[in-house]
């Protein structure tokens, strides 16, 4: 079986949903489950991950995490005025029947006014040792995000976007 086939079986196995509503409550549940995702970003034709840290915000469909504007992720995103980005959270797993994670895409923006508020103090509630360090606040507003997980039947995946 070629590629091409292979992805169209795996979309045909999808459950999508196309709104302005919140992502599926599996999908919310586990990117409450978890804290660290892990985050792509592209300067100059240069890709670049890093893992950060990050608390959710259901009410708004957002990522919050800190990063210092001197990182390399950080100061490529904002070199290449490229706020468009990806990234993933997986469980680690070697039960290929639990496997489950997310991938997504979005744009970030550094927060401020009552983001920047609301985030700080749901940053500080979830990492309460972050208080001992000055915090560069990022939100990451997810547009797409597919989540495998394999407890609904090999290879199942659940897609939102808005």
């Amino acid at each position: 079986m070629g590629t091409g086939e292979n992805r169209s079986i795996i979309y045909h196995s999808a459950l999508i949903s196309d709104s302005m509503e919140k992502p599926d409550e599996r999908i919310l549940k586990f990117i409450n489950e978890h804290h660290v995702l892990t985050l792509a970003v592209v300067n100059k034709n240069l890709p670049w991950c890093a893992s950060c840290f990050y608390v959710y915000l259901p009410e708004r469909n957002l990522f919050v995490f800190t990063s210092d504007p001197d990182t390399r992720h950080i100061s490529d995103v904002i070199q290449s005025n490229n706020y468009q980005v990806a990234g993933t959270i997986a469980l680690e797993t070697r039960i290929t029947g639990k496997i489950r994670g997310i991938q997504f895409s979005g744009t970030m923006r550094e927060l401020g006014g009552e983001e920047l508020k609301t985030g700080k103090k749901a940053y500080y509630e979830k990492f309460p040792i972050a208080r001992l360090s000055k915090l560069y606040l990022w939100g990451l507003e997810p547009g797409f995000i597919k989540m495998t997980d394999n407890r609904l039947g090999f290879g199942k995946k659940l897609i939102w976007h808005n």
